[in-house]
């Protein structure tokens, strides 16, 4: 089921949100188990057998943070150790199985003369982010930071529906203790109103320009696949139409499950904080998928020595994290060289600060920074994700030299229609220029979602929200003849 359909938003969410505060009145208890029984079914609706795989999964992580929580004595410590392994080996054989084993299985067939044949394994939505928000859980019990083992709030916490198939990753003490609150449980009409705000911004997002850009991007680079020769202007433009679909899919998606969640009184952590307003790659990876950047820095980069052990370990493990951080995106060499490139981009990036802008006596203008700093990494931005949009490495070298002008061709303008890549007579002054030109202004101007509320006052002012809500909702379902599935589900 995806937000953005008539199923979820007239039925769905409304029957889900009158019946949890129904519920609440007679006792929090039957409110938390419908809520938990409704995000099952979310999951489910997309394909019913792998709700069996997701439940195993609860259950089994459950017990091993109970098994852990239950040792104190430091006699036990060597078992309470194991136990974390096991539960975390148990979960990534898991994740390994569903996410991996078809690339593994064609690399190997690749590079050798073995014909190593396997059914084709489909991987279940969301398995990466319900199995990392376990092994987190895990840790944290490990480590003594739970506190609370409700069973019901435990299956809220990794099946909660707003973000169980894209995000955020979650760490419990950010949502298992909210699952407690008195207050969450009475309906909250200043909440529902900014949560609705928030979900319409987000729907606006994924529908009126994501999904806008989509057939330029799959065009273009389906004829780069092809092996037709692009323009450098048709290679950028694609690359560009990528890098605003991606942007716009993502930054909606996360704007609609914060608003979903703040409807029943969840405050979801940030997740997207206008990454392309970013001045280095350091900055953008504290704006972009913020709490998988947390998770990685939390969970690995700091276990593996961080910059405890000098500077030169310090750059392998930043390699080493944005490595596996790729390869996490999905199972591919594009995701992997997409890691490596912002792991090169990040060590870079710190050995500028640390050899350059350290020495630097003369002011420099904030205005350059800005504007110097800010091109440079919208560009390497841009260029990493030809990389991890292309099918394989040579499809990315056939961009990338479409893109450097290599595989020269006379300019020429194009249009898109079912999905060929067509000559046209004038590009610049098409509904896809226009819409570019206002992305554009968008990503680098308008200030982030994450601010934005409900303002209560003048009853003008409130009217005036209201119609830009309905005005907005009602642009994006016009839209729903050709709704799309957020990027996201794949990884």
């Amino acid at each position: 089921m995806l937000f953005n359909s008539y199923l979820f938003i007239f039925l769905y969410l409304p029957v889900v949100l009158i019946t949890f505060f129904g519920l609440a009145r007679i006792s929090h208890s039957f409110a938390a188990t419908w809520l938990a029984l409704a995000s099952i079914f979310f999951y489910g609706y997309w394909n019913s057998a792998y709700v069996i795989l997701l439940m195993g999964s609860i259950l089994c992580n459950y017990i091993f943070g109970l098994w852990i929580s239950r040792i104190t004595n430091n006699k036990h410590s060597t078992l309470k150790k194991n136990i974390l392994i096991a539960g975390i080996f148990s979960n990534l054989v898991l994740l390994a199985y569903y996410k991996y084993t078809n690339f593994f299985v064609d690399s190997i067939n690749s590079v050798t003369a073995y014909n190593w044949e396997i059914s084709e394994i489909i991987l279940p939505l969301g398995i990466s982010f319900f199995t990392f928000t376990q092994i987190a859980f895990l840790i944290d019990t490990f480590q003594g930071k739970v506190k609370e083992y409700n069973f019901i709030h435990y299956i809220l916490f990794v099946t909660y529906f707003p973000h169980l198939l894209a995000g955020p990753v979650l760490h419990h003490q950010e949502m298992m203790p909210q699952f407690r609150l008195q207050k969450n449980y009475v309906l909250n009409w200043e909440n529902i109103a900014t949560g609705l705000l928030l979900f319409t911004l987000g729907l606006s997002k994924k529908t009126l320009f994501a999904d806008s850009f989509a057939p330029y991007s799959n065009a273009i680079f389906e004829a780069a696949r092809q092996g037709q020769l692009l323009t450098i202007y048709e290679a950028w433009f694609g690359a560009l139409s990528y890098t605003m679909q991606i942007y716009f899919d993502f930054s909606g998606y996360t704007d609609m499950a914060l608003g979903i969640a703040l409807m029943f009184n969840i405050i979801l952590p940030v997740n997207f904080n206008s990454p392309y307003k970013a001045t280095s790659i350091i900055e953008f990876w504290r704006r972009w998928h913020m709490t998988l950047s947390r998770y990685l820095r939390d969970y690995l980069y700091i276990p593996l020595g961080g910059n405890r052990l000098g500077k030169s370990r310090r750059y392998i493990n930043l390699f080493i994290t944005m490595l596996l951080g790729g390869l996490w995106h999905g199972a591919g060499w594009v995701f992997l060289i997409w890691g490596a490139l912002h792991g090169f981009y990040l060590t870079v990036n710190h050995l500028w600060r640390e050899k350059i802008t350290a020495k630097i006596t003369i002011p420099v203008p904030a205005w350059f920074s800005i504007l110097f700093g800010g091109g440079i990494t919208f560009i390497a931005v841009v260029v990493a994700w030809v990389v991890f949009r292309s099918h394989d490495l040579s499809h990315a070298a056939t961009m990338f030299r479409a893109m450097s002008g290599m595989d020269y061709q006379s300019i020429s303008f194009f249009d898109v229609t079912h999905g060929k890549l067509l000559p046209s007579t004038d590009l610049s002054g098409s509904f896809i220029a226009k819409l570019m030109f206002v992305s554009l202004i968008w990503i680098w101007f308008l200030p982030s979602s994450n601010n934005l509320k409900f303002k209560q006052g003048k009853l003008l002012r409130v009217w005036a929200q209201i119609v830009i809500v309905l005005t907005f909702l009602a642009l994006s379902i016009d839209q729903f003849g050709s709704y799309s599935p957020f990027l996201y589900f794949q990884f």
